[in-house]
């Protein structure tokens, strides 16, 4: 064995930290790294005094460690996570050459290769598992994070698998067709209410089995009983009856602009409203699910969600935030444009406020209402703001939908362990305007012809499935007939719906409170 072997078993990214302290005390590290560091000063001096140079293979072990710190550190800025658009370019690089490097190198043996699970790799083989980590369809930030215990969980949950997810043929077909839902659901509503606003979700429907994914693993893996979801308009329909399961034909009656059997409620409220649901999954286990309701003020809905969740916890849970799961949705410009996303998260810590950790998932589309990226901040990300609470982000591209759950079952696993916030940026577009009303041809003319010739996400999926032999064309065609056909027979019902009906929220909470009428608000002037 090569006697240098040492080098590369230890995690790195302390060594720095241990060596300064050694230097000021050495009394204060372990025994075995104050033998490992005399040893590196006496090489040093020795080597010094003779007027020679540490040797060659010593030096590139070093070189080596470093080239895995800058993909953990960088590698976020040269991912694949853009759908639509080419990535800004970003210096330096990771070549080699930048780390001392070189070609000639990439058939040699090094042990730094142990640091990320790799023994006795050629540099080659190094390269390609931080490509394959760090630099594909899921790009993690988490090195300024201070506390090593959860920088070297999230390196070894993701370097382990490489960041790729390794799903079984039943779990991608269950992928597929909550996929299908999503996709089919609003094709059906553009065609069946032309110029009607739905806010679209398309170039997003990655969504819907991410937090399909995070509801299953919760409860059948960590045992979760409720959660409280926030998000605005975006995605919000589809939210609805893909996940909260809210009758079709409701929503194809407030479609139809009928009436309200409470006529105190007037006007489009449709991407409003809550809904409280209970309901059983395929493993039996119960649980409760909220939509809190939301005005058309974006990032407004966030505060109440946590509001919500901390009591929910306090009264309910006795305290025990592992049983209910915040998730907030949140926009690309409203995430990085409203202070109010500040003030949550910086608040996220605190012991009166604290709900263990909330799972946010921004839907990117690359624009702000008309406003380009570029222009609308001046933050590399738009998730940045999680740097505050020093909370990782996994940026991923949702045309990935594989990788999106597997990013979101990270997201999971690391709130359940650490309880603390983490962000999901999920990098897609929006393929048509602002409400269906608008034209973005106008405003962003390149981009929207790049849209325009894009596969939806579940096309894509779809492909990789059949060409791997998990299902067939047959199975496919199925899957989309029978959604569609659900649709149109909900479609009639709804036609026979006199009068729509709003669902309480949280009704269960308020039964004990009796409802008054503007009469009984009003003060008399007698």
């Amino acid at each position: 064995m090569d006697k240098f072997s040492f080098v590369g078993t230890s995690d790195v990214n302390a060594i720095e930290q241990l060596f300064l302290q050694y230097s000021q005390d050495a009394n204060s590290v372990d025994a075995s790294w104050r033998d490992f560091f005399k040893g590196f000063e006496f090489a040093r001096t020795s080597y010094e005094s003779d007027g020679g140079a540490i040797p060659e293979n010593v030096t590139k072990e070093f070189k080596v460690i470093g080239l895995i710190n800058g993909y953990r550190q960088r590698g976020h800025l040269f991912t694949k996570t853009n759908p639509v658009r080419q990535r800004r370019t970003y210096d330096p690089t990771l070549d080699i050459q930048n780390f001392g490097l070189s070609d000639k190198d990439l058939e040699t043996v090094f042990q730094a290769g142990n640091e990320i699970g790799l023994v006795n790799a050629k540099l080659k083989d190094i390269i390609a598992h931080l490509e394959r980590t760090y630099c594909q369809s899921i790009g993690a930030e988490y090195s300024y994070m201070r506390e090593p215990k959860v920088v070297k969980w999230l390196q070894e949950r993701m370097e382990k698998t490489q960041n790729t997810p390794a799903f079984n043929k039943e779990e991608k077909k269950t992928i597929l067709k909550k996929l299908t839902q999503a996709v089919v659901f609003e094709n059906y509503l553009h065609t069946k209410f032309v110029g009607q606003k739905r806010f679209s979700l398309e170039g997003g429907e990655a969504l819907i089995p991410a937090i399909s994914a995070i509801i299953w693993n919760a409860t059948e893996y960590f045992d979760a009983k409720e959660f409280v979801l926030g998000m605005a308009h975006r995605g919000r329909l589809s939210t609805l009856v893909n996940i909260f399961r809210k009758p079709i034909r409701d929503l194809f009656s407030e479609f139809e602009g009928k009436d309200f059997e409470d006529e105190s409620i007037d006007g489009d409220v449709k991407y409003h409203l809550g809904v409280t649901n209970k309901k059983t999954l395929k493993n039996n286990k119960e649980l409760t699910m909220n939509l809190v309701p939301n005005p058309s003020h974006l990032e407004t809905v966030g505060p109440i969600v946590e509001g919500i969740a901390r009591a929910k916890i306090d009264k309910d849970y006795n305290g025990d935030n592992s049983k209910l799961i915040p998730i907030i949705v949140h926009g690309d410009a409203a995430i990085s444009g409203q202070g109010l996303v500040y003030e949550v998260t910086q608040m996220s810590q605190l012991n009166g406020y604290s709900t263990g950790g909330t799972i946010h998932i921004v839907v990117n589309n690359q624009i702000g209402f008309t406003t380009n990226y570029l222009d609308g901040r001046s933050s590399t990300y738009c998730t940045d703001v999680a740097k505050v609470t020093l909370s990782p982000v996994l940026h991923v591209n949702a045309d990935d939908v594989e990788a999106v759950v597997h990013a979101i079952e990270i997201a999971l696993a690391f709130r359940m362990e650490f309880k603390r916030d983490i962000f999901i940026d999920l990098l897609g577009y929006r393929k048509y305007g602002h409400n269906e009303g608008d034209e973005p041809r106008f405003t962003q003319p390149k981009l929207y012809k790049a849209i325009a010739k894009h596969p939806n996400p579940r096309d894509l999926y779809a492909q990789k499935l059949i060409a791997e032999g998990t299902i067939d064309t047959t199975f496919l065609n199925n899957i989309i007939e029978e959604f569609k056909n659900l649709l149109e027979v909900e479609y009639e019902l709804s036609k026979e719906v006199e009068k729509s009906k709003v669902r309480e929220f949280m009704e269960e909470t308020w039964q004990s409170f009796t409802r008054r009428g503007d009469d009984a608000m009003l003060i008399s002037e007698d």
